[in-house]
């Protein structure tokens, strides 16, 4: 889990998957910024920016293909949007923000554009709107679909760290360590990550965080020709609409927040509440496992099966399991295919295929493939920038640090909270330790006073972003914003999930500004 939410549908066998690793609380305004950073609750929020911004046209073409993708298909249209690099410089350097159209194909009133962000930090919606396009199909009869690249990521000066075979020799250095030795190998590697960072991306590295982003929305909305920011904001994407609205709140239009993450916390408590999501989903997987006899690899399940892959994993960590392709699946390997496969029920027989397949060939093919997907890796050996980038905003928005000493007092905790996710995610919170850019602040300020109503949907079975976040988000957005909206459902998300009474809430609200009663359940 060294990374936040994320998913990318056009190259993924996880079906549905968007969050969390570095710690994945990412920051807003630190005391010290708000002389530079006041409110804006005019319509006019864009008013200090020139007008070579504010008034430029977007020029909409056929869209290239992503990175070791294909292009999407016809309906999409792609442009670049000028924003200032620094926005303490107005009238300085610029940054290009990519972004992708699906133009309404409805024949009534259009509302206007409909801007997702799909998390992360870190994740292409350039890349991943078109592949989703089906199921937001409905949502296309009144509006423009739009999604962009958030600054420093993909084809946004997308931040590039190492390459392929770098990142390869990086993810097999021991992220869990024991011994002093190990300690040394690992923080050896941070540095060498950090300087490559900061070689290859660091003009863009101060300028990718959250609160940059949100304004990029906001310069994005009057461009489009929108007075109001319809949005659709899912998992780190809640924060950035959290964000948006604390800062433009007389600007938000319709407004989803679908797999919440809880504003409120710090990055330990953060890091340990999705310890804790994630064990809760893996106890949810083995029961439905247990269906499946002897083909299940945790057995009965509960405390002895987390046992069991507890075992593996130490087993793992002594003697890493060798695949195909010659790298080898190490403790954090295996743990971050494992954490790939809990984003989605659908993943779950891949899931026990991979346990087994260490268990009793001791190969570990399945789970490096589902590493593999979860850190966008093609089969040429080629990375996205998903990785990078999620350090690069997580690292501008966190003001925490964390030594050594500081993870390992904390470590009794976090594998209290799990076995098999705690140590890893502990240890992430070193992360950040070293990073070339100071972070804004221990959380986000989501405070919208004045701002319109929006949809915070919570997950009872979410891994990833705990579904205490989404009632957190709710009274932290303020008294009469936030719309408590429950699904009983296991995965990362609801909307992408079809359930029948979570899609017929949330059109009905985005196309016909119907809201429903706070506290509506689904199941």
């Amino acid at each position: 889990m060294s990374r936040s939410i994320r998913h990318n549908p056009t190259k993924s066998l996880l079906a549905a998957a968007l969050v969390l690793s570095l710690g994945a609380l990412t920051g807003c305004n630190s005391d010290d910024d708000k002389k530079h950073d006041a409110r804006s609750t005019s319509a006019s929020s864009t008013k200090d920016l020139p007008a070579t911004l504010t008034g430029q046209k977007l020029a909409w073409k056929k869209c290239s293909a992503p990175g070791g993708g294909e292009a999407p298909g016809k309906g999409w249209e792609c442009a670049t949007l000028k924003a200032p690099l620094d926005y303490a410089k107005p009238d300085g350097e610029t940054t290009g923000i990519a972004l992708v159209r699906g133009k309404t194909t409805g024949k009534g009133k259009r509302i206007g554009s409909l801007v997702f962000n799909f998390g992360g930090p870190g994740a292409s919606g350039v890349d991943t709107l078109p592949g989703f396009g089906k199921d937001y199909a409905k949502l296309r009869s009144k509006y423009d679909l739009v999604s962009f690249d958030p600054r420093g990521i993909g084809g946004s000066e997308g931040v590039r760290c190492l390459n392929g075979k770098q990142l390869d020799a990086h993810f097999q250095v021991d992220r869990s360590p024991e011994t002093d030795a190990e300690v040394k190998a690992m923080t050896a590697a941070s540095r060498k990550y950090i300087a490559a960072c900061q070689k290859h991306s660091g003009k863009i590295l101060p300028h990718a965080d959250t609160q940059s982003t949100a304004r990029d929305m906001d310069l994005m909305r009057e461009v489009l020709g929108d007075k109001k920011l319809h949005y659709f904001g899912i998992s780190y994407g809640t924060e950035l609409g959290g964000v948006y609205a604390h800062l433009f709140p007389k600007n938000v239009g319709h407004s989803v927040m679908d797999a919440v993450v809880d504003p409120t916390e710090d990055m330990v408590q953060s890091a340990l509440g999705q310890v804790k999501g994630f064990q809760l989903a893996f106890t949810n997987y083995m029961k439905d496992c247990t269906k499946h006899g002897a083909k299940c690899p945790t057995g009965p399940g509960g405390a002895e099966g987390t046992k069991r892959i507890a075992a593996l994993l130490k087993a793992v960590d002594s003697k890493p399991l060798p695949t195909e392709d010659g790298r080898r699946v190490t403790e954090d390997i295996a743990v971050n295919g494992i954490v790939a496969a809990l984003y989605d029920k659908e993943n779950w027989d891949p899931l026990s295929a991979g346990l087994l397949e260490a268990m009793r060939l001791h190969e570990g093919n399945t789970l490096l493939a589902l590493s593999d997907n979860y850190n966008e890796r093609d089969e040429h050996g080629n990375y996205s920038t998903i990785s990078d980038s999620n350090a690069a905003v997580s690292c501008a928005d966190r003001k925490q640090r964390f030594s050594v000493a500081d993870v390992r007092a904390k470590l009794p905790e976090f594998r209290k909270a799990s076995p098999i996710f705690g140590e890893t995610t502990a240890w992430s919170l070193t992360g950040c330790t070293g990073w070339p850019v100071a972070g804004k602040a221990d959380h986000p300020d989501v405070s919208a006073d004045g701002s319109a109503k929006t949809l915070v949907i919570g997950n009872t079975g979410d891994p990833a972003t705990p579904y205490e976040g989404a009632r957190k988000m709710s009274r932290a957005l303020g008294k009469g914003v936030g719309v408590d909206i429950t699904l009983k459902g296991e995965g990362h998300g609801g909307y992408n999930s079809h359930n029948p009474c979570l899609t017929k809430l949330v059109d009905r609200y985005l196309l016909d500004s119907k809201i429903p009663a706070s506290g509506t359940v689904c199941s």
